[in-house]
């Protein structure tokens, strides 16, 4: 049922003219994944992690299919999420409860870009939970965060379209 709507929410939407379309996906590197990729040309991935090493396994799963020779997405980066706890009255505090620093270290393992750390913070699930996305609040360390993140994928982005050629819809043979 998901690889169907996928299909359908590439194919069936007149999406315009873009500049980017981020689709974001259940962690793994199951059928929706390559159902993605045989149905559009996909420009890269950004592998998210958190820094426990059970997730960090589970990127390095996604960093080897993307890379495999009949699939060659290249990996935009890689995002550390749940980096560190800020508590709301200690905003200068950071409390790294799932480890420190695993995200960065697994991007330098594989030469990745390492695009930020997403902290945990009790407004970013409240502003989903009322629909009012992170950046529209009013928490400092939630927008930088976000802002550094976007800046540094975007910068990743462009310097894939300057050195490889666009990528095409993977044709998997079985």
């Amino acid at each position: 049922m998901v690889s169907s709507a996928i299909r359908q929410f590439v194919s069936d939407v007149h999406w315009g003219d873009l500049d980017y379309l981020v689709i974001d996906m259940p962690p793994g590197t199951g059928d929706i994944h390559l159902t993605l990729v045989q149905t559009v040309p996909v420009t890269g991935a950004v592998v998210v992690t958190t820094p426990q090493d059970v997730a960090l396994a589970d990127a390095r799963k996604a960093i080897a299919m993307f890379g495999q020779a009949q699939i060659r997405v290249p990996i935009i980066g890689l995002v550390e999420n749940m980096a560190w706890f800020t508590p709301a009255e200690l905003p200068e505090n950071r409390y790294y409860i799932f480890g420190k620093e695993g995200g960065r270290k697994l991007a330098d393992q594989f030469d990745l870009p390492f695009l930020g750390e997403i902290p945990i913070v009790q407004g970013i699930r409240e502003g989903g939970d009322q629909g009012v996305p992170a950046m529209v609040g009013d928490d400092a360390v939630i927008k930088e965060a976000f802002t550094r993140f976007a800046e540094n994928a975007i910068r990743s982005i462009a310097m894939r379209n300057a050195n490889i050629e666009a990528t095409k819809v993977v044709e998997v043979l079985v």
